[in-house]
């Protein structure tokens, strides 16, 4: 299970000499990151074609400016909108030669390269979602943003510019641009304050930042699951899928007595005659991580009978109402906390549960909350400070190594407190993906709800995975005894990405978040809630590693008679060879762009492996992963001879590596260790190796060859 520390305390706990064994400046490093950065501008410095930006202490950006020196014009200026800080340094050069600024940006070990601002569409090509694994290399980034900061540097439109990683370690990047005028664009607290995020403190906590997969029982058993349901389940979910990166298994509505009094959810109603520690202890022993949903809502009439003192009430002084949260617990009142809230969180985490489902927030923020805004001012309380107050005690009481998921819709007043949301309503949704792209895995892990391995099991897996999102799938255990487990054996683990874009895609839903404290109705979907219907058939996800960098491109429908590789951030003078994932066919090699074809009515989706073309055999796919080696390649090597590597299989699950067979090479032999060579096909150009791993560690391999 991932593990990771979420509060300032915690990393203040840890000792300098463990972050200098790991070659980490303590003072550098770990002390800014304790303290909230300033919300003003850099420190410009320019002089002699030269220039230096100072944020909070730290040199972020030095650089030089080369053009006619005669017509060079520089200058910085700072512009405030309220409490949004935007300052910009441009250059403009009258002269015949186009001026160059090269530099360096350094940021913290949370820092990557991005585009921080929507392109142009005229000529832009098509949305595209991007996310990344590693280091991103792609050709479109014009920025920097260090999360843990939250600031970002970046090129404005005009002139052609890049940004890569450098050499000298993550955290240092190489940017430059060319033109006839170049504006260097500065924004402080950029998640915060431009993006209206109030709550965004990244310097107090980290992403989750491990894969988040496994199984939730609402679709599939709804609030009739029963005891044996479970069970039987966890065995068969185990069996099926554990081996392929499934870890967790959540019971959902059904188990409680009722919503209300903590021993109301901790002794379960009669289907669970064993209790929750039981279950618990039933789901650990297949070897998953046991998740339990809970709601912050009390339909039980005799709580706030009992104790009308710690809910939120009307004139008279009797406790609300509202639909689907029922009486509403007031949160500012220490005693509700104590009596309610901590002690059902604290018995849980007794009972050995280790991921937190939290459902009704939406209804005890709007029918609670902002309904009874009133009775709030008359007592002077803040109802949001309430709100997250409530949450705040979730999360002191099952600590920071339980996975906390809000639910549903967009919460952005518990960004820091939950690690994931739910971002729109009941069912699988694709159009939230590219609606709060920006979000995931920095505010939080975006759950897009869980899927069906149904006729859409292909498409669904796809783009969860390709956007690091949650991964739960909710169906009875006899699907996962059949076919219909393929698309969910070969998309998880998922990957830990970030956005390839500091900007929503689509940002229909977004742009309306601020409505969120005037809402008294969370009977659907609000405005800012994930959607339905979504405006982008394009995902691409970039795995960089140290021994290959390469993209994962899904698509979802859209009409393409063609796909430029300058598009997805490839350079259209190279060629690439493009690769369909679940289809298994080379589709050929490309310069410039490739025509993706019509979507195969079993799959609903493509996904597109492209690699650059070497003029030696290499590694196009294998079989284990839609990423195509992102999660089980650890390295491969050509010497001149032979191409070899590392590879994680699943054992009793065969492995098959695809190669290309460029003329002058004659495969001379395989070898492996780790497994079996059990046989070689050549299908479509290419010659694929289908390896039996023993499961007892990574496979080794190594394909020889003679000279033509």
């Amino acid at each position: 299970m991932p593990r990771r520390r979420r509060f300032a305390s915690s990393f203040a706990a840890l000792s300098a000499a463990a972050f200098c064994a790991a070659g980490i400046a303590f003072a550098a490093q770990v002390r800014p990151a304790l303290s909230a950065p300033p919300n003003e501008p850099a420190k410009v410095e320019i002089k002699d074609g030269r220039i230096a930006a100072v944020y909070a202490g730290r040199t972020i950006f030095e650089g030089t400016i080369a053009g006619d020196p005669a017509e060079l014009r520089t200058r910085s200026r700072v512009f405030r909108s309220g409490d949004r800080i935007e300052q910009v340094v441009y250059f403009f050069g009258g002269g015949s030669k186009p001026l160059k600024l090269t530099g360096t940006i350094r940021g913290s070990d949370e820092a990557f390269a991005c585009e921080a601002d929507r392109r142009d569409r005229r000529g832009a090509g098509p949305l595209i979602v991007r996310h990344v694994s590693g280091r991103s290399r792609s050709l479109l980034n014009r920025a920097v943003y260090d999360r843990a900061a939250d600031w970002v540097l970046s090129v404005d439109s005009g002139p052609s510019a890049a940004v890569t990683p450098a050499a000298e370690g993550a955290s240092v990047f190489r940017l430059s641009a060319s033109g006839s005028e170049i504006i260097l664009r500065f924004r402080p607290r950029f998640y915060q304050k431009h993006r209206g995020l109030a709550f965004y403190e990244p310097w107090t906590y980290k992403p989750w930042p491990g894969s988040v997969a496994g199984w939730i029982s609402w679709f599939a058993f709804y609030d009739r699951i029963t005891e044996q349901d479970v069970v039987e389940t966890a065995a068969v979910f185990s069996e099926a899928l554990k081996p392929f990166g499934y870890d967790y298994f959540q019971i959902d509505d059904g188990y409680q007595q009722i919503q209300g009094a903590p021993e109301k959810w901790l002794v379960p109603n009669a289907k669970f005659p064993h209790g929750l520690k039981y279950l618990a202890d039933v789901i650990k022993g297949q070897g998953l991580i046991p998740g339990l949903w809970t709601a912050a809502s009390c339909l039980d009439d005799g709580l706030p009978a009992a104790h009308p003192e710690w809910f939120v009430r009307d004139a008279a002084g009797r406790p609300v109402k509202g639909n689907w949260v029922g009486a509403v617990l007031d949160a500012s009142i220490p005693a509700a906390l104590d009596n309610v809230v901590r002690p059902l969180y604290e018995g849980l985490m007794k009972m050995g549960w280790q991921y937190i489902k939290l459902d009704a927030l939406r209804h005890l923020r709007y029918e609670g909350y902002n309904a009874n805004r009133d009775y709030f001012e008359k007592k002077k309380a803040d109802p949001v400070a309430a709100f997250r107050t409530y949450v705040r005690t979730v999360r002191e009481a099952i600590g920071p190594e339980t996975f906390l998921l809000a639910c549903w819709g967009i919460r952005p007043e518990l960004i820091g407190l939950a690690d994931a949301c739910r971002i729109g309503d009941d069912g699988f949704a694709y159009a939230g993906l590219s609606q709060y792209n920006s979000f995931n895995n920095v505010v939080w892990r975006n759950d897009p709800d869980h899927i069906e391995l149904d006729a859409d099991g292909y498409r669904s897996t796809l783009v969860t995975t390709l956007t690091g999102s949650l991964t739960m799938l909710t169906d009875k255990p006899a699907v996962y005894r059949t076919a219909a487990i393929e698309p969910a054996k070969r998309t998880a683990p998922v990957l830990f990405t970030r956005p390839g874009q500091i900007f929503d895609v689509d940002p229909s839903r977004s742009d309306q978040i601020a409505r969120v404290d005037s809402e008294v109705s969370g009977s659907g979907p609000r405005p800012f809630d994930a959607g339905y219907t979504p405006a982008c058939f394009l995902y691409s996800l970039e795995i960089d590693r140290p021994f290959e960098n390469w993209l994962v491109l899904g698509r979802t429908g859209g009409d393409f008679s063609e796909i430029r590789m300058a598009d997805l951030g490839l350079d259209p003078a190279r060629e690439y060879y493009v690769f369909e994932f679940w289809s298994k066919k080379l589709l050929g090699s490309f310069a410039g762009a490739f025509n993706p074809g019509a979507l195969d009515p079993k799959f609903r989706s493509q996904a597109f492996l492209i690699r650059e073309r070497k003029p030696h055999p290499q590694v196009l796919a294998t079989n284990r992963h839609v990423t195509g080696g992102g999660v089980d390649l650890d390295d491969v090597r050509w010497d001149g001879k032979a191409l070899a590597g590392r590879s994680r299989a699943v054992k009793g699950d065969p492995y098959v590596l695809y190669l290309t067979e460029p003329a002058g090479f004659a495969l001379d032999g395989i070898d492996a260790s780790g497994a079996k060579v059990e046989r070689t096909d050549r299908e479509s150009g290419l010659l694929k190796i289908t390896l039996a791993s023993d499961g007892a560690g990574p496979i080794a391999w190594t394909v020889r060859y003679a000279s033509q």
